[in-house]
């Protein structure tokens, strides 16, 4: 079975932690212990988020009165370090036989994509308001509520294509498992030539980007892993329930939080929509369950 396993931003970094190599080190080895349970007879990619990471990195440019380093770049930093410690604790915890790589992937975005006028992205540390405040001010920054808190917030563009697909499918084939398109990949326009790249300032969404890279390489299931055991109905109300099984159609009429499951379900559906395979959204530490249907909320297809 081919598995594409997305991986939240809890596997890196849990919401009242710093941001330190050390914690990110810590969580990463536990997520990699999981992901090794999934590697026995199956072909795996993983994908991840880079939110609190991108974001970090950002804010230190700006704090070293540095030439402003675009955001294209900074995803790149950022994918090559998450991906460099995902792959070194996953080839820890599986057979040396089985080679594990990363690759630094580029995904194409439209330069006039909607997304660019209307910033909805929260990348970096949670602020509270005041402080929140002074650094758009001082950043040029655009900001919006993340929680009880304030986060940057940057243009999301829809992923198109992977200028990487090719490498990533032959490494697959050929037994690797393949950590890809991480924090959503970087973002490039591609020339009138369909060839020549330019970088664009953005970060794409992880989940969005993972439900189009499964869908590219075939994938006979999407698993979106997150911090919780199940999608939510009635989510932090007094008749919340977990919702175990639905349809596309079923989740599309319900509405989810836009910054944290809102994007899970729609690249959930995504996925089930365009290959008619299942997708699971549940807790890193159930994934073999979720895995067998025992585990998650499982989106099926409509007929």
């Amino acid at each position: 079975m081919r598995i594409l396993v997305a991986l939240g931003g809890n596997a890196l970094l849990r919401r009242d932690e710093p941001l330190t190599i050390s914690n990110q080190i810590n969580n990463i080895r536990k997520a990699a212990q999981q992901l090794a349970r999934l590697a026995d007879g199956h072909q795996l990619i993983v994908a991840h988020g880079n939110g609190p990471q991108v974001g970090l990195l950002a804010l230190q440019a700006a704090a070293a009165n540095a030439d402003a380093t675009p955001l294209d770049v900074l995803d790149a930093e950022s994918e090559g370090m998450i991906g460099y410690l995902i792959e070194q604790e996953l080839a820890n915890a599986i057979p040396l036989t089985r080679p594990v790589a990363t690759l630094l992937t580029r995904v194409a975005v439209a330069a006039d994509d909607p997304a660019f006028e209307h910033p909805t992205k929260p990348i970096g540390p949670v602020y509270e308001q005041s402080e929140a405040k002074r650094l758009a001010v001082a950043n040029g920054w655009k900001i919006a509520p993340d929680g009880a808190g304030f986060r940057r917030v940057v243009a999301s563009p829809k992923p198109r294509c992977f200028m990487e697909l090719q490498p990533i499918r032959c490494l697959l084939d050929h037994g690797t498992i393949v950590i890809a398109a991480g924090g959503g990949g970087i973002p490039v326009t591609v020339g009138a030539d369909g060839r020549t790249c330019a970088g664009i300032e953005a970060v794409i969404d992880k989940d969005l980007c993972a439900a189009l890279l499964a869908t590219e390489v075939d994938a006979d299931i999407l698993l979106i892993v997150t911090d919780v055991d199940a999608v939510y109905l009635d989510w932090r109300t007094a008749h919340q329930r977990p919702l175990r099984e639905g349809t596309v159609s079923e989740l599309r009429t319900r509405s989810f939080a836009a910054g944290s499951m809102g994007p899970k379900v729609q690249a959930a559906c995504d996925f089930v929509q365009q290959t008619g395979r299942p997708a699971v959204i549940g807790a890193l530490e159930r994934i073999e369950e979720m895995l067998s249907g025992a585990a998650g909320t499982r989106i099926v297809s409509d007929g």
